[in-house]
């Protein structure tokens, strides 16, 4: 195996949590925040890949928009009585996502080991730039990657390759990190070593291919380093 030279990062579900909007939506709709950020989640994927796979990507929107799209859908869905207001106040809310509490300190971990780090995306730039001041990230970053660039969203490969492109550094000698099972799958296609963080005790995707490493931790990365 190949040293390891860069660590890149999803940024939704790995690095932010997601479903931290689940307390303004509480707070909104009482009973419903739960439902609501999960159905909202759900629904933001669906549309991405959506809009990546038809008339080969012809029907593309910024992140942003499909996320705000599929706020609408989801509140429509619960029948939730979502006014302009309220829809402002989580779009905004999902602009600055707490990141997880042990973030700073694994990528401080890596910079120290002088790996190249980074975020690989679907977020638009903006988003993510909000993301990473907001959690006070930037100084930990040496990349922060987004999809946009290619218009396609993961797991379509092209959207993969933005990574080694901006690095330098090839798939193989790259790590790949997220929470989300089918970006870890489509990671390990790809090329990349992967780690799957499995926050949530979800199964692995059942489709033949298992991530290199999976762990509950962010911190397991770490373990990925060594000889």
């Amino acid at each position: 195996m190949e040293q390891t030279r860069a660590v890149l990062f999803d940024a939704y579900g790995t690095l932010f949590d997601v479903y931290s909007v689940g307390l303004l939506a509480e707070q909104l709709f009482p009973g419903q925040g739960q439902a609501l950020s999960v159905l909202w989640r759900d629904k933001q994927i669906e549309y991405s890949r959506l809009v990546t796979t038809s008339n080969d990507g012809a029907h593309y929107r910024p992140f942003w928009d499909i996320t705000q799209a599929a706020l609408r859908y989801s509140a429509k869905r619960l029948q939730l009585p979502m006014d302009d207001e309220a829809q402002a106040r989580l779009m905004n809310q999902y602009r600055s996502l707490s990141a997880f509490p042990e973030v700073r300190e694994v990528l401080t971990s890596l910079r120290d080991r002088g790996l190249t780090t980074g975020i690989l995306s679907n977020g638009d730039p903006d988003m993510l730039g909000v993301g990473v001041r907001s959690a006070g990230l930037e100084d930990l970053l040496d990349h922060v990657i987004s999809v946009d660039a290619v218009r396609k969203y993961k797991t379509h490969p092209e959207a993969y390759a933005l990574g080694p492109a901006a690095t330098g550094v090839p798939a193989r000698q790259t790590v790949f990190v997220s929470s989300n099972s089918w970006d870890a799958l489509g990671a390990t296609w790809y090329g990349y070593r992967t780690l799957w963080v499995n926050r949530y005790q979800w199964p692995f995707e059942e489709l033949g291919t298992a991530p290199e490493r999976t762990s509950h931790s962010l911190g397991d990365v770490l373990l990925m380093l060594k000889p």
